[in-house]
């Protein structure tokens, strides 16, 4: 059994309240075949169906999902109120990995060096 991965957790999560793969997907800005594999490879690590598929278009959560389900919503919220804490706490200047310059260096590592070329 592997460890549970935080995006399988979120799209678990979004699947749960959706009832639906497909909105859930929507919700997640990403393909609904994504989805899809995230959950099988999340019950392939807990070794357990989270779901009941009824159909297409029907699905249940089985006692494991309904399990899952309220231990991810503690989990997801912590994390959410962790990072803003840590935003909170360093004054809303983290850059996220997608305003992050290449090679990681943000403001803060950057602070100091000299803005022209010294020769």
């Amino acid at each position: 059994m592997g460890s549970i991965q935080f995006q399988h957790l979120r799209a678990f999560h979004a699947v749960a309240d959706e009832l639906s793969f497909t909105r859930a997907a929507t919700r997640l800005h990403c393909a609904q075949s994504t989805v899809t594999a995230q959950i099988q490879q999340l019950e392939r690590t807990l070794g357990a169906e989270l779901f009941h598929r009824r159909g297409r278009c029907r699905i249940e959560l089985t006692g494991a999902g309904l399990l899952l389900k309220s231990r991810a919503e503690a989990i997801l919220a912590a994390v959410d109120t962790t990072q803003q804490d840590i935003r909170r706490l360093h004054g809303d200047a983290v850059p996220s990995r997608s305003t992050r310059p290449p090679g990681g260096h943000g403001p803060r590592a950057l602070a100091g060096r000299p803005t022209t070329n010294p020769t």
